[in-house]
């Protein structure tokens, strides 16, 4: 086999074993809000788990999957480089279905700059109430 051929076949193998950008959360010590008319809270604590090399800065953002057009809003964070983004890093409109339970996405996109050169996306969702 052809020098090429191998060094080619290493990189797809190792490019394909890498790890995923992803985040976790709950909504340890929100206010229950069931009303319809969210609060502004600080952000719930994110865990973060291979975060792309390079990252600067992390934008998040929630959406209701069951009403996306509310605008719930998020923020960006300068990356650390830990594991963790504590609580209070930036405030959002929390989750507040009028009626019954609602689907809920933080969407976190490692950056290069504060305002662009997306790295990775991760997602995560959690009924609200639980």
């Amino acid at each position: 086999m052809k020098p090429a051929i191998i060094a080619f076949a290493l990189f797809a193998m190792t490019s394909s074993m890498a790890s995923a950008f992803e985040i976790g959360f709950d909504w340890a010590g929100l206010k229950l809000c069931t009303s319809g008319n969210p609060n502004t809270v600080a952000n719930p604590k994110f865990s973060l788990k291979d975060v792309p090399a390079g990252t600067k800065y992390i934008r998040f953002r929630l959406v209701d999957r069951d009403v996306p057009a509310y605008n719930h809003g998020g923020g960006v964070v300068a990356w650390n480089g830990k594991s963790t983004v504590q609580p209070g890093a930036f405030k959002y409109k929390s989750p507040c279905p009028p009626s019954g339970k609602h689907t809920y996405e933080w969407t976190a996109t490692a950056q290069t700059g504060k305002s662009g050169g997306k790295l990775g996306v991760a997602k995560a969702r959690r009924k609200y109430p639980e």
